[in-house]
């Protein structure tokens, strides 16, 4: 199989994670015999110095003609100063929004040689973490009416959280699609004993789930759910979610597993194209210095091969060498301990793919 991957190595550690990836996905390409051709797409810090704006149209146009796209990280204390419309967020606002992307997908996953890192009690992290939270990315309270003005003599603020039935029913269909792929639950997460929007969420998710006969669905209020993940994350799958309970979530499900130079996600919409990333940042203090973990990023990669483009042999074989990796005691240093091998960056995606 031929795939054109467009690649925005970004700024600070950036283009060193994701060089490691592109050479663990030229390692599946070898073993599996596809083919990988990779389009560099400037974004961030860089191409405001190299183009004067966070994103060149050049650079979208590169990643709406790829199959996929694969980013680094982007930002750093050198473009903090740029004006309001020139900040680097902008740029990744108009890329999602130029690709559709209403979907975030951020997987939590606790690989068993980290369990000690793990900030919940021991027998909790025995039972496993991994799960998949599916947050809807474009819409509720974040994109509603905001408004800030005086009533009865005081300042008064509203903020507006809508939800259409298509808004919910595109984002419960990828739930639903992944879950399919993984262990066929999904938890819908609402407030819909007080929202009229989670009223809708519910039912709208209640009708998705007949189309998927094979998949368990179940409902649970996101104040209970936030306590779940903490009392017993081995008990979720896929969870889905509208955009601010969806936040709140999947940054808890974050720190529950370890270390966030681990952790992979997506951001998808309407067919397989999607845009690929570790949750961490640019971290320019250690750019440079062959000290980052590319995992986040390497596992980004395998979640692009499952989802995007239907390889999940080998995604397996990515995740697996992970897995092995960290059995074999190497580690960065973010997630070092004693008696292990502490190893760079380049290291590590060398060891890793040595096990493809």
């Amino acid at each position: 199989m031929n795939k054109t991957i467009a690649i925005i190595k970004g700024d600070g550690i950036g283009p060193e994670i994701v060089n490691e990836a592109m050479g663990v996905l030229d390692a599946v390409a070898a073993r599996f015999g596809h083919t990988f051709t990779y389009v560099d797409a400037p974004m961030g810090g860089n191409a405001i110095d190299a183009f004067g704006v966070p994103l060149p149209d050049s650079s979208l146009e590169t990643c709406l003609n790829a199959d996929s796209v694969l980013l680094g990280a982007v930002g750093g204390p050198k473009w903090d100063d740029q004006p309001s419309a020139n900040r680097l967020e902008r740029g990744l606002l108009k890329l999602r929004g130029a690709m559709g992307l209403y979907t975030n997908v951020r997987p939590a996953r606790m690989f068993s040689e980290l369990s000690d890192a793990c900030p919940l009690r021991a027998d909790i992290a025995a039972r496993g973490i991994d799960f998949v939270v599916v947050r809807e990315l474009i819409g509720g309270v974040y994109f509603g009416e905001h408004r800030t003005g005086e009533s009865g003599g005081e300042q008064k603020a509203t903020d507006i959280m809508s939800y259409t039935e298509h808004e919910i029913r595109r984002v419960a269909h990828v739930a639903f699609q992944m879950a399919q792929k993984r262990r066929k639950r999904v938890t819908s997460i609402d407030k819909a004993n007080v929202l009229d929007t989670s009223r809708l969420w519910r039912k709208t998710v209640t009708e998705v789930a007949k189309e998927y006969p094979d998949v368990e669905l179940l409902h649970m209020y996101v104040d209970n759910a936030a306590m779940q993940i903490v009392r017993d994350p081995s008990q979720f799958d896929v969870i889905v979610t509208e955009n601010l309970f969806g936040d709140i979530l999947s940054d808890e499900a974050s720190q529950i597993t370890g270390s966030i130079g681990m952790i992979p996600s997506s951001s998808m919409g309407e067919g397989t194209r999607g845009l690929y990333e570790p949750i961490h940042g640019s971290a320019p203090d250690i750019a440079g210095q062959d000290k980052a973990n590319p995992i986040g990023t390497i596992l980004a990669a395998a979640m692009m091969l499952r989802y995007s483009f239907d390889m999940a042999a080998e995604a397996d074989a990515i995740e697996a060498a992970v897995d092995e990796t960290l059995k074999a005691g190497i580690r960065c240093g973010d997630i070092m301990r004693q008696g292990c091998t502490l190893v760079g960056c380049r290291e590590m995606g060398a060891q890793i793919r040595c096990r493809i």
